[in-house]
């Protein structure tokens, strides 16, 4: 028997079995346990960005031999945060939010997409402004979900070489 054949024979017994015994239908209507959602990983990821900002902006642009490997790093960190943020919101916004949030948020929808679009704007550019930007619309959204919740916010500074504000619950 060649190898070519094992999953096809493998494949038509497992749809046997599932006639003979089918099997049974999960029901969920989110990708994790209700209550878990949080925006502060897509706030530390859209910080992240702007650090990365600021050292490549910090780098002596005449010695550029000396900070290849720096600019480099930055970037690609700089690139995968940008893409965390995209993740994080794409979940809350696909996976958390209802209809009933969005009547009384009209702007999430606006909102979200904004942050999608900053989000790549800032992994295909070094842009301190547009960082700045990612992590204050990052905060909005914050703001957003933790109202849906019933809990009032602060911002609380984030003691981080970056600055920057996270949008925290008050409690």
């Amino acid at each position: 028997m060649s190898r070519s054949t094992v999953p096809s024979l493998a494949s038509r017994l497992l749809r046997r079995i599932d006639r003979l015994a089918p099997p049974a239908t999960a029901h969920a209507h989110c990708d994790i346990p209700c209550g878990i959602y949080d925006p502060h990983f897509m706030q530390v990821a859209a910080l992240s960005v702007l650090r990365m900002n600021q050292l490549i902006d910090g780098l002596d642009v005449a010695d550029a031999k000396a900070n290849a490997h720096a600019i480099s790093r930055f970037t690609t960190v700089k690139e995968e945060h940008a893409e965390i943020v995209k993740r994080e919101v794409r979940i809350i916004y696909g996976d958390y939010f209802k209809p009933e949030h969005v009547e009384k948020h009209k702007n999430i929808p606006e909102l979200t997409w904004s942050i999608l679009k900053k989000a790549g704007a800032a992994r295909q550019n070094i842009d301190l402004k547009a960082a700045e930007e990612l992590l204050g619309l990052c905060q909005q959204f914050a703001e957003i979900f933790w109202d849906t919740k019933g809990v009032p916010t602060k911002k609380q500074p984030s003691n981080q070489a970056a600055g920057g504000e996270f949008v925290v619950p008050a409690n």
